[in-house]
Formats: structure tokens, C-alpha cells, sequence
């Protein structure tokens, strides 16, 4: 897990930072949280569920099948899809509350440069820097599409039609399903039970496009398992630190890795 770090002008005036290569901080994450602003963008490409956080749901996208391993990302650090997630995309930063209830923007630690080797944070006249500064404009912009995500999540638990998901994945002749723990799905039954009032409730929450989206996306399963042939093949071929011969977009697709908040077509 990264050490974040919050931004300062006064401390950090003169540092600069180390941007993102690629998505290998990313390669043990099973899970991506996501947001309904981007469902569109999603469900072509990934299984969607949910995880428990305390008393919380929160809708994933599923990367990995053995709870360790993000088989989205290629030996080479590549997304292997044509889009990616908008809770990985703002890496190394990210926003996070301060002890007086403040949002600033932070920075992992390792990113952090006291070096002019990179790029800067602020600019001359102690501005953040144009890149930055579209970053910053992106997660705010997160932000605010996460909290009606969570509104949606939480109407959805509140009504009782999120249930376990015990997952299984076919690994082929020979090989035992693996088993996939802590999924939440959706009851498509009880939301089909559900009276005229509660189910109108859930609309006005923007809860049904994340309960029909999810159920929809079971159908892309098949691209986790996709993806763990490649990983198979390729490790079995070269070493890992060594890209992979065929080109990815031929595979997957190239990775959408535009710091716009904008999903539409």
C-alpha cells in the first residue's frame, strides 16, 4: 500500500514528482472501485460485483481471480483493455481527508522527488503545475460521481437485494473451479419482488443502472479467464520482467488513459 503524502506549497514548492508508468503499482489489486458515472465504459470490458466495507457496499470492477493478482496488467506494467478504471487513473495522487475536515490532494510517497529529475509540482508563481493541476480537476471530479455511487450502493443494500456471491471459475479439464471469497451480487428475484414504492425509491437514487449493470456485466467473466491464459502463456515463454512478443492492442485493446472526465462516446 502507498504512503500518501499531502501537498504543500511551502513544503513542497521546490519538489517534483515521478509520473506514472504504466499500471504496475496496480498489479496486486484484484479489485478497482468504480463509479456510475462510467458504467458505460466498463461493461464491455470487466465483471462487476461488490465488496463489504463495514456496514457498506462497494460496487468493483473484478481484476483478479485468486485475490492477489490483477490480471488486467501485463508483464510490461500495459492495461490489457481499452479502459481503464477512473479510480486508477489519477495515480500517484489522490485526495484524502485531513483531521480538520479539509480534501487535499496527496501524493505517494515514493513519487516524491526532492530532485529536479521529473516534473514539477508548482510552477513559478506557486501555481500546481498544468498536469497537476488537470489531476486534481479529474479526482474532484471523482469525487463527486463517488459519492452518488456510494448513495446508490447503500439504497441497494438498504433494500435487500445484495447477497453473496459464491463464485466459481472454470480453469478447464483437470483443474479444480477456482473459488472466489468476499463477492456480493446482486438478488435479480428479489429485485424483481421488490414493491412499486421501492423499487421507485431505488430510481431516484440512480441505484437501478448500478444493480442492472452488474448483472449484465456476469456475462464478462470470460475476460478474467482470457486474460489468465495470457499470463500463462507468456510466463511460461519468457521471464516475467520481459514484454510480451505480440503487440497488446492486438489482444485487448490499448489502455484509455485520458485524465478527462468524460465517459461518454
Amino acid at each position: 500500500m502507498p504512503q500518501w503524502i499531502a501537498i504543500s506549497r511551502t513544503q513542497h514548492a521546490e519538489h517534483h514528482y515521478q509520473p506514472r508508468q504504466g499500471y504496475r503499482f496496480a498489479a496486486e489489486q484484484p479489485v478497482a472501485s468504480i463509479l456510475l458515472a462510467e458504467l458505460p465504459k466498463l461493461l464491455p470490458h470487466y465483471a462487476l460485483g461488490f465488496i463489504q466495507q463495514g456496514e457498506q457496499y462497494q460496487p468493483v470492477a473484478l481484476l483478479g481471480l485468486d485475490g492477489q493478482t490483477n490480471l488486467y496488467v501485463a508483464p510490461n506494467g500495459k492495461w490489457l483493455g481499452s479502459y481503464v478504471p477512473a479510480s486508477l487513473r489519477g495515480y500517484p495522487f489522490t485526495l484524502a481527508n485531513t483531521e480538520d475536515g479539509q480534501t487535499a490532494l496527496c501524493i505517494a510517497q515514493d513519487h516524491l522527488l526532492e530532485s529536479e529529475q521529473g516534473e514539477p509540482l508548482f510552477d513559478g508563481e506557486g501555481r500546481l503545475n498544468e498536469r497537476v493541476q488537470q489531476t486534481l480537476n479529474f479526482l474532484q471530479e471523482c469525487e463527486k460521481s463517488r459519492q452518488l455511487t456510494q448513495q446508490a450502493a447503500k439504497a441497494l443494500g438498504d433494500s435487500g437485494v445484495i447477497e453473496p456471491w459464491p463464485l466459481q471459475v472454470e480453469r478447464g479439464e483437470g483443474q479444480e473451479p477456482l473459488k472466489v471469497q468476499g463477492l456480493y451480487r446482486i438478488n435479480e428475484t428479489a429485485l424483481n419482488e421488490l414493491s412499486a414504492e421501492a423499487f421507485a425509491s431505488l430510481r431516484s437514487h440512480g441505484a437501478l443502472a448500478l444493480a442492472y449493470g452488474q448483472l449484465f456485466s456476469m456475462h464478462q467473466l470470460s475476460q478474467l479467464t482470457e486474460r489468465a491464459k495470457f499470463h500463462a502463456k507468456h510466463q511460461a515463454q519468457q521471464p516475467v520482467e520481459k514484454a510480451p512478443s505480440e503487440p497488446l492492442e492486438s489482444l485487448f485493446g490499448g489502455d484509455d488513459d485520458e485524465m478527462v472526465f468524460d465517459f461518454g462516446e
